[in-house]
């Protein structure tokens, strides 16, 4: 480093330099085994390891510095670690964004030749969130039978699980137990009502083996079904907030949807799963949960979101005060005019969308940020929750907005084809689209 006078301003950054220099006027040089490994093994290797959905591994120093450029790039750009909730909306409860200080020391790494140092003598570690369960599990529910995908690079599949409870139970805890991590890339649980279940079964009967084919939702207009829970690679068992719990009544059915990235299976016969899910159960809660999908009834009933075929920026937006509605919305499981807590918030748009926001429109004219999404990628889709529950009061609004590029250059390849624009709404096939906030809320 070069000495500077005292006059100089004195500019040392992660973005920049190697070394901190510390109040003694010690450096100390960034390396692999004391700096990079700890935050590859706290926020990579979930996915990048050997057998994951990762096309690579990176849980060797060697594997890390070969792509370092890369690593550097993606994750100044934020598309790596996937956690697509931008900074300063609000406070989540297990953020996974990288700090600055975080990026810059993996773009500084990189620079300067990706110094390895002295190991700490502590083992390699890779991340246990696929072999983590639930503090309690209540019920294991699996899938009818193996699947092995067979679309590429993308197959979505639902499979209809027989809810096994005579009696009223509510869920307050969920957990995905993949059975291929190499190609299980995300997977959503929907809770089909009584009332509703001849829909999902009827699909399932058209189709053989076990499921059917579903992208959106779980298929025949059904999705405004509330979720039970979603999973991704590197998210970890997760208790619902304390006290509540999610009510599924005897003769419910579960919809897992699954979707498959065959890329790191090319053999179809390393691409076989059989999942589970892992459910913490009660008989009684405190406060009954719901978790509520909200979208504009006139997008979702009459086609009243247009996305105009060539058009590079579309954008439309809802704003509603639910709570004069909450008994039709959650099924009878929250009552009309109250007050509800917000613990989390999702979010949900196909392969044309580019982003969205769930606001609090509060009654005094102020808003509150709840979830900023400014770079959607479908293929990364989970809830994020807050430190602390918003509250909705009557009188206050939800506000969901929603951006497509609907470009020629913006279209999904098809069986190596660009496709052509063409005109879209709401809907569930994979050339439709969707706008649809997704809310953990309680009484």
């Amino acid at each position: 480093m070069k000495t500077m006078r005292s006059s100089s301003v004195v500019r040392v950054s992660w973005l920049a330099a190697m070394v901190v220099v510390s109040a003694c006027g010690a450096s100390t040089q960034v390396t692999y085994e004391k700096d990079v490994r700890p935050l590859m093994e706290a926020r990579c290797t979930s996915c990048h390891v050997e057998g994951g959905i990762a096309p690579f591994s990176l849980t060797t120093y060697e594997q890390v510095a070969a792509v370092k450029d890369a690593i550097a790039v993606s994750v100044k750009n934020r598309t790596m670690p996937p956690y697509l909730a931008a900074p300063g909306c609000t406070e989540y409860a297990d953020d996974q964004n990288l700090t600055d200080a975080q990026i810059a020391m993996l773009e500084a790494w990189a620079k300067e030749g990706a110094t390895r140092g002295t190991a700490t003598g502590q083992k390699p570690t890779t991340s246990t969130a696929l072999e983590a369960s639930l503090p309690r599990v209540d019920l294991t529910l699996g899938m009818p039978g193996t699947w092995t995908p067979t679309k590429e690079p993308d197959d979505y599949h639902c499979f209809v699980i027989d809810w096994p409870e005579q009696t009223e139970k509510y869920v307050v805890g969920f957990n995905v137990k993949p059975g291929n991590a190499r190609v299980v890339h995300h997977a959503i649980a929907f809770l089909v009502p009584p009332e509703r279940v001849k829909t999902v079964t009827d699909l399932d009967a058209a189709e053989a083996g076990p499921g059917y084919t579903c992208y959106g939702g779980p298929g025949g207009n059904a999705s405004s079904v509330a979720w039970v829970g979603s999973w991704a690679p590197g998210v970890r068992p997760t208790m619902y907030p304390a006290d509540t719990g999610l009510l599924i009544r005897p003769g419910s059915k579960i919809v897992l949807q699954m979707h498959y990235n065959t890329a790191a299976a090319p053999n179809a016969a390393d691409r076989a799963d059989l999942t589970s899910l892992e459910l913490a159960v009660a008989d009684t809660v405190k406060r009954k949960a719901f978790i509520m999908p909200w979208a504009n009834p006139e997008w979702v009933r009459n086609q009243k979101m247009p996305i105009p075929a060539g058009e590079a920026d579309v954008r439309h937006a809802f704003q509603f005060d639910p709570t004069g509605f909450l008994r039709n919305i959650s099924g009878g499981v929250l009552q009309n005019n109250q007050a509800i807590r917000i613990h989390a918030a999702g979010f949900h748009q196909h392969m044309l969308g580019t982003g969205g926001r769930i606001e609090l429109l509060r009654g005094d004219g102020t808003n509150e940020c709840m979830l900023d999404i400014p770079r959607w990628d479908f293929h990364w889709q989970r809830s994020y929750g807050f430190s602390a529950p918003k509250t909705l009061r009557v009188g206050d609004q939800l506000k969901l907005s929603c951006s497509w590029n609907n470009s020629a250059e913006f279209q999904p390849v098809v069986n190596g084809q660009r496709s052509p624009p063409r005109d879209a709404n709401w809907g569930e096939g994979t050339g439709d689209e969707m706008c649809l906030g997704i809310l953990y809320v309680s009484e």
